[in-house]
């Protein structure tokens, strides 16, 4: 979209992820998304891309002997935390944080209370049923206060968690930490030793880190799930709570002691969209909404064998309308017209029971290669496929389920299979994780990635908790439009991951490698 002068508009990508909220979402606004000024990308000084956080951060390496990049997300939760006068907010699947993650929380916390503070604290899990039975809201409270020591009597703890809804698998998913409602951070990290700091065969992940208004919208997210989790605990219920000092469940702390007057008016310059879902249980629509969505096109290979759920991604507007994340993704995905990256864990699901992918995300991405954008897909290596497809850090056993799903709409589209398969080899790069130029881990573990992120035209970008493929959970992410941001972030890492994906590549039009 031209702007003044004839100048591309530098917020066009923004405008139009805030167009289709506005759409889908209007009621939410404020709630589970926000578009806010005056923010800053949270790099230290003389590091402008620090802001971007990786685990571990040691590409080149297949040893992985240097692990800055995981080094960095721990200084950077400690000193955050560090600098609480008010409010630590944190949100996680469970299990709770341990290790290194555990030590940073409370390392920030004794800081905090030796300056002179007493910041009240709250922690929420997500809890899969069944996989996170022993994730008790008592026992982590209990090893944060020991932690704690004497610092633990100026320190207020709420700890809780929660499954929304056990029979369409929907709990909380987004990992967050926002302080005084100033800075936050958020992205794909689980705050898990055992996947991502004692190990030989670490996680792949990234986070962003903010300061400005857009970390007050993440608390304002954080309140919507914190009020639904305190009217629904109990013995029996579906939320779990502990808390020390004789607190009780607290559903609008940020909204209470990080009130408008209490903010910083702007950290920076940049305009970003705040954007979560609500997954399934919390509301059931925006009664505010308009939104009448197109149905979805037809495709008979969504469902695997006879089990299966009510498909909300594909043919539920109201969950639609209480989950904006998704409307925001098409969005920025369909606002492309040169480039899009897509670095994910997958983008098709664990099928059964959920339906195997988003048909409106898939048409969208089969229209960008046919009109000439270049598609570049990354996901994690399929040798990490769990026993039961989401028991790991792959749901697939090879990259042809993607290519030949992508074939598939691209006929749909284009009527010729071999038109759709030719379209595919001109414009599409796609390849499982890889670090190193060793296929695996020195271990002999293949390269697990975590990454929720799409970026577009290398000019906007996605990094949250979201998924591309169906979920149902609540997750937040943020949609950032800036070029020495995505640029930096291409440098960093989409440049260096290609590097060494490359080579395992299925579809590459730079070399002329069509596998599919």
């Amino acid at each position: 979209m031209p702007g003044a002068a004839g100048q591309p508009d530098a917020t066009a990508h923004l405008d139009a992820v805030e167009r289709a909220l506005r759409e889908v979402s209007p009621g939410l606004e404020g709630t589970a998304w926000e578009r806010t000024a005056g923010n800053r990308l949270d790099a230290p000084a003389g590091d402008p891309g620090g802001w971007l956080l990786q685990t571990p951060g040691c590409w080149g390496d297949a040893s992985c002997s240097q692990r800055v990049g995981t080094r960095r997300v721990l200084d950077k939760m400690r000193e955050n935390i560090s600098r609480a006068t008010r409010t630590v907010d944190i949100s996680t699947l469970a299990p709770f944080p341990d290790g290194g993650f555990q030590d940073a929380i409370v390392d920030g916390l004794k800081a905090s209370v030796a300056a002179g503070n007493t910041p009240h604290v709250r922690v929420l899990a997500g809890a899969a049923p069944l996989y996170n039975i022993t994730a008790l809201p008592s026992k982590y409270r209990d090893d944060l206060v020991a932690r704690l020591g004497g610092a633990a009597g100026s320190v207020t703890v709420e700890v809780a968690s929660m499954t929304t809804a056990k029979t369409a698998f929907s709990w909380n998913h987004s990992k967050l930490l926002v302080v005084d409602g100033q800075s936050v951070i958020t992205g794909g990290i689980n705050n898990w030793k055992g996947d991502y700091l004692d190990t030989a065969h670490p996680v792949t992940d990234v986070d962003l880190a903010l300061n400005g208004p857009a970390a007050a919208s993440a608390g304002a997210y954080l309140d919507t799930l914190w009020d639904w989790t305190c009217r629904n605990t109990g013995v029996f219920s579906a939320a779990w709570f502990a808390s020390s000092n004789g607190a009780g469940c607290t559903p609008d702390l940020e909204r209470r002691l990080n009130p408008a007057a209490a903010q910083v008016p702007a950290a920076g310059d940049l305009p970003v969209i705040s954007v979560g879902g609500l997954g399934v249980g919390i509301r059931g629509n925006d009664p505010a909404s308009g939104y009448r969505p197109d149905r979805a096109p037809a495709a008979d290979d969504l469902k695997c064998g006879p089990i299966g759920l009510h498909d909300n991604t594909n043919d539920d507007r109201d969950y639609a309308t209480v989950n904006p994340e998704e409307a925001a993704l098409r969005a920025l995905i369909a606002g492309a017209g040169s480039r899009i990256d897509i670095s994910q864990q997958d983008v098709t699901g664990t099928c059964p029971p959920m339906p195997r992918y988003d048909v409106r995300l898939l048409d969208l991405l089969a229209g960008k290669l046919a009109d000439g954008v270049k598609v570049r897909i990354v996901v994690s290596d399929p040798g990490n496929r769990g026993t039961v497809g989401s028991g790991g850090y792959s749901q697939i056993k090879s990259l042809n389920e993607i290519s030949d799903t992508l074939a598939a709409r691209l006929t749909a589209r284009l009527g010729d299979p071999g038109k759709a398969k030719a379209t595919m080899c001109q414009n599409l790069q796609l390849a499982p994780f890889r670090a190193s130029s060793a296929p695996t881990w020195a271990d002999g573990h293949p390269y697990a990635l975590h990454h929720k992120l799409v970026s577009v035209d290398g000019s906007a970008f996605f990094i949250g908790s979201k998924n591309l493929y169906p979920a149902w959970l609540q997750d937040f992410g943020y949609v950032v439009e800036n070029r020495a941001a995505a640029g930096q972030l291409d440098q960093q890492l989409l440049a260096p991951q290609w590097q060494y994906s490359q080579a395992a590549a299925t579809f590459d039009y730079s070399r002329g490698v069509c596998q599919g």
